[in-house]
């Protein structure tokens, strides 16, 4: 006997699908969510490190200006001490430079050469004196010249003069003072300041 089931099965059929779908759709909208919010943790946590690395930074950085601050003040306070120590070192090696001037000026000056006024301001000496002949005065400027103690002689004036009853020229001169420069200052100290500056 031929059994016909007159109940409405297509519809079943659809329904079970239909259940099938929502129940998907709705996993899948709780997955997207789920992935959302991991994403937005996710990406929450990236920021705040990097907000930490970003105020880490911010720190060092103000603590290496602090540093580098600290290295320009240090670096003036040594440019200072430098300059003075070559004043000291300058004062040092010309402390002797009047008695070897005076000496020089002795030693240089021919005979028939009078001085009468001597000047110096800084290392510019002005030599005024009376002469028995021009001659004289330019062998006392190339003696001068030829000295260790003093550079380029110019002869400013020359005029003829009377002195009681004798006839002179009366000269005036200016030389430069020969001054050592620092690093032969530095090599010409004594051993004790040297050792000193050492410590």
């Amino acid at each position: 006997m031929i059994r016909i089931n007159l109940l409405p099965h297509r519809e079943e059929k659809r329904r079970a699908k239909q259940r099938r779908f929502l129940s998907l759709l709705v996993f899948a909208f709780v997955g997207a969510i789920g992935v959302l919010i991991l994403g937005f943790t996710v990406l929450a946590a990236k920021i705040d490190t990097q907000r930490s690395r970003n105020d880490f930074l911010a720190a060092e950085n103000a603590k290496l200006d602090r540093e580098i601050a600290e290295i320009e003040k240090l670096k003036t306070e040594k440019q200072a001490l430098l300059d003075r120590k070559k004043v000291v070192e300058r004062l040092q090696s010309n402390r002797t430079e009047a008695v070897r001037v005076v000496d020089q000026l002795v030693r240089q000056t021919p005979e028939g050469i009078y001085l009468k006024d001597f000047k110096q301001a800084d290392d510019q000496i002005t030599l005024v004196g009376y002469a028995q002949s021009n001659a004289r005065v330019s062998t006392y400027m190339r003696n001068l010249n030829d000295s260790p103690v003093f550079e380029q002689p110019l002869l400013v004036e020359v005029k003829a003069a009377n002195v009681g009853n004798l006839r002179l020229s009366e000269f005036n001169l200016r030389t430069r003072v020969t001054r050592t420069t620092d690093a032969a200052a530095s090599a010409s100290m004594p051993a004790g300041a040297k050792r000193g500056e050492a410590k």
